[in-house]
């Protein structure tokens, strides 16, 4: 019997039709995906049947139900007893969605005094009880701790507790793992699969196609509010049959990518040879309250190379690219960098929190070339060149960041790094934001714009199927520690230490169908 039933559901905002004519179905202890790109539709659908649409959402269907129960105009005071109760809903950001100012413990008792008889012991043991089975150390500890006092990992597994409290029918996970470490990825994939497990059904929205061979019994892969493939995992991942399923299946960076264009354009020409050393760090060390974050770390980077920094959050890899830019100051160590101190530039990962909102694109270029000391005159006109560099053109230099879509904005932001013409760029998660096809489209402009200009980047990411793809060597990080190094091909497929055996063996992989 079906839990859930969809068939030709429409939603709309305005005159923007954004959900068209879907439909599916969900079985008891079954997961289907819903895969697309940001646009496809598939986080509004997915909201729909948790009554989180949207304000001014005009929702139709053929039939939308849940155990047998009618969706359709639905009164928010009926939704709140569905909601939390018997269908449990995690987002991908679970510092936003759990509340600042209230303990994890008290969240997840919220749900039970909701939804539940449980009297005030009971509920608080049945806390500890829920963020034990999420796989959250020291339960009694965690549970009296603010959401920020929590590690990404151990927020989203509290997270999930709190969606599994009153015990659903349903589960809906909204990108529960973009975020995450690889190795923390694994264990929320673990989780989610115990759910299924249990005999509970499982709705998973996600754009990356890895993670949902490791879960889901069917996908659907929607663009434009329209489902364009349905079926069986295994078949859709190893036999697709619609042009845009073998393009997201095309645009995934791994180990078999490496020396190829993910977007699938013309080669724009052979790499450059590395050149001389351009940053040299030697026994960098550096501690915050005591902690060290940064302990012995050493490495080179030379010109047109590009040097992977991989590791779990707090594993130090930050700090050290923090270091590099001299935008924190070492406790030991040294580090030199060719050049003056413009030599060295960054993408971060959010470009929009490092724009400001108010200027255009000309502003933000012509204020990275005012440090060049590019006369003023000229700003325009490189302004220009900069841009077509990156596959822009001179139109979007009227634009501000949000008139930008995501894979634009990280355009320009390459751009405004390349302003200066450093010989390094540091590139903190510059592409973890993105859907897997506009990632593919900045992995390969970044390696054109290596090509044309020689420079070095120093990558920083958590995703290691990117940094083989992109990176000629890797440096493992934990504890503050590098714990290995080397050709990126030669660590990734033999690693040497137990850690980076860990590291590898958690990576969600498309052969797992």
């Amino acid at each position: 019997m079906s839990v859930v039933k969809v068939d030709d559901l429409r939603v709309a905002f305005g005159a923007a039709q954004v959900v068209r004519g879907v439909s599916f179905e969900i079985g008891a202890g079954e997961c289907l995906a819903l895969v697309g790109e940001s646009g496809s539709g598939k986080s509004v659908t997915a909201r729909t049947l948790v009554g989180l649409t949207g304000e001014g959402a005009r929702v139709s269907a053929g039939e939308l139900t849940f155990a047998g129960q009618d969706l359709t105009g639905l009164r928010e005071r009926a939704w709140r007893r569905l909601r939390g109760g018997r269908i449990g809903f995690v987002l991908q950001d679970a510092l936003v969605s759990l509340d600042p100012l209230r303990k994890v413990g008290k969240e997840i008792e919220e749900v039970l005094a909701a939804h539940t008889g449980l009297s005030g012991p009971s509920r608080r043991a049945r806390v500890i009880e829920l963020l034990a089975s999420a796989g959250v150390p020291e339960p009694e500890l965690r549970a009296a701790q603010l959401p920020h006092e929590l590690s990404g990992g151990l927020r989203q597994r509290a997270l999930i507790a709190t969606a599994l409290a009153a015990d659903p029918e349903l589960v809906v996970a909204d990108e529960p793992t973009t975020a995450l470490d690889v190795t923390i990825q694994a264990q929320v994939l673990d989780l989610l699969a115990s759910i299924k497990g249990q005999g509970r059904s499982l709705l998973v929205i996600s754009h990356d196609l890895a993670v949902v061979a490791r879960l889901a019994d069917r996908v659907a892969v929607m663009k434009d509010g329209v489902i364009v493939e349905h079926g069986p995992t295994r078949r859709v991942l190893a036999e697709p049959e619609h042009d845009y399923t073998k393009q997201l299946l095309r645009a995934i960076p791994a180990e078999h990518t490496k020396g190829t264009r993910l977007s699938g354009a013309a080669p724009a020409g052979p790499r450059r040879a590395p050149g001389e050393v351009v940053v040299r760090a030697e026994g960098i060390g550096k501690s915050f309250g005591g902690r060290a974050a940064v302990q012995d770390v050493s490495f080179t980077l030379r010109a047109a190379e590009t040097l992977g920094i991989v590791g779990e959050s707090g594993s130090g890899k930050t700090t050290t690219a923090r270091i590099a830019l001299g935008l924190t100051a070492p406790d030991t160590g040294t580090v030199a960098v060719n050049g003056r101190k413009r030599d060295v530039q960054v993408v971060y990962q959010d470009t929009l929190a490092s724009f400001d909102p108010r200027y255009t694109v000309a502003k933000v270029l012509a204020e990275a070339l005012s440090v060049a000391d590019v006369p003023r005159e000229r700003r325009r006109a490189r302004s220009v060149e900069l841009l077509e560099l990156v596959g822009l053109g001179e139109e979007h230099l009227a634009r501000r960041p949000l008139r930008l879509s995501g894979g634009q904005r990280q355009r320009v932001a390459i751009a405004r790094a390349l302003a200066p013409g450093p010989s390094v760029i540091v590139c903190d998660e510059p592409v973890s934001a993105l859907d897997v096809s506009v990632q593919a489209q900045v992995l390969d402009l970044l390696e054109d714009v290596q090509r044309e200009t020689g420079v070095a980047y120093l990558f920083i990411s958590h995703d290691l199927g990117v940094v083989h793809h992109l990176c000629d060597r890797v440096l493992v990080m934990k504890d503050g520690r590098v714990v290995e190094e080397g050709p990126v091909g030669t660590v990734f497929q033999e690693p040497a230490h137990p850690y980076t055996r860990e590291l590898v063996a958690a990576v969600p992989r498309l052969a797992a169908v």
